[in-house]
């Protein structure tokens, strides 16, 4: 029976060599590669909290909104899916002025991040289903560095939810159209 020796030498000459394939080998170790570019249909599942409100009778009434839910990616696709979702918004009815604008922030599992803004006076014509406004997607972090892209979205009014609160939810589609560049 032949016994194989094991030096501490060749042991980190190992570990060495497994580290500097992880390093140069996509997909070894785990790596995740993102693509570049790409079209994305997914959904957020948000609910809505008012966080202040002014209201004059008879003009109008302004309120801040914090939304809060995750994302899910129509296709199955690791892209927009199963991330956190925060939104500061402003809601203005005014007359006939209704308008929500904000801001957003997507993370994925690793702590990246896709900011956005949106306006619900900005919707794209030639996505008819896509009604209710637009986002922009202006940054990101991580690997969503350089991420630019344009997001119409449809607004879905989910059921009351139980108990007291002036709570809502609401189901966001989005085609998304990004870029890292």
């Amino acid at each position: 029976m032949t016994r194989i020796k094991f030096s501490p030498l060749s042991i980190l000459g190992t570990a060495s060599l497994c580290a500097v394939l992880a390093v140069l080998v996509p997909g070894v170790g785990g790596a995740q590669t993102t693509e570049k570019k790409g079209t994305t249909p997914y959904v957020t599942h948000f609910i809505f909290r008012p966080i202040m409100s002014i209201d004059i009778p008879g003009l109008g009434t302004a309120t801040n909104l914090e939304a809060v839910g995750t994302t899910q990616n129509m296709k199955g696709e690791k892209m927009f899916d199963k991330m956190s979702a925060r939104c500061a918004a402003l809601s203005v009815a005014s007359g006939e002025k209704k308008y929500i604008d904000g801001a957003c922030v997507l993370a994925d599992s690793d702590g990246d991040k896709i900011f956005s803004t949106f306006d619900t006076r900005d919707v794209d014509k030639s996505q008819p289903e896509m009604k209710c406004g637009t986002h922009i997607i202006t940054g990101g972090t991580g690997k969503y560095k350089g991420i630019t892209g344009s997001e119409p979205f449809a607004c879905v009014m989910m059921p009351a939810l139980a108990g007291p609160g002036d709570y809502t939810a609401m189901d966001i589609p989005h085609n998304t159209a990004w870029e890292i560049k």
